[in-house]
């Protein structure tokens, strides 16, 4: 079984970076999480069976996590991700 794979650029609000790393890892379904440097706070990565799987971790979870300000979403092309 294929599944989706996105990456959500995530941006907090200063200061509360790993108060919100550490609750995007409590979701089911988000695989890494890791802090960066510059316009984005969090790079995430989601992988799940289905798309709507995806846009419902994005709006209904991550989003609704305290000190997140805002998102920005990149789904994989499917048959992109191969070494």
């Amino acid at each position: 079984m294929s599944l989706e794979l996105a990456f959500v650029l995530v941006k907090s609000k200063m200061g509360h970076e790993m108060e919100v790393m550490h609750d995007l890892l409590k979701i089911d379904g988000i695989k890494e999480a890791m802090g960066t440097y510059g316009q984005y706070d969090v790079f995430v990565k989601v992988q799940v069976p289905t798309r709507a799987e995806v846009e419902r971790i994005i709006t209904k979870e991550i989003r609704k996590i305290p000190n997140v300000v805002s998102t920005t979403t990149l789904p994989v092309i499917p048959g992109t991700n191969k070494k």
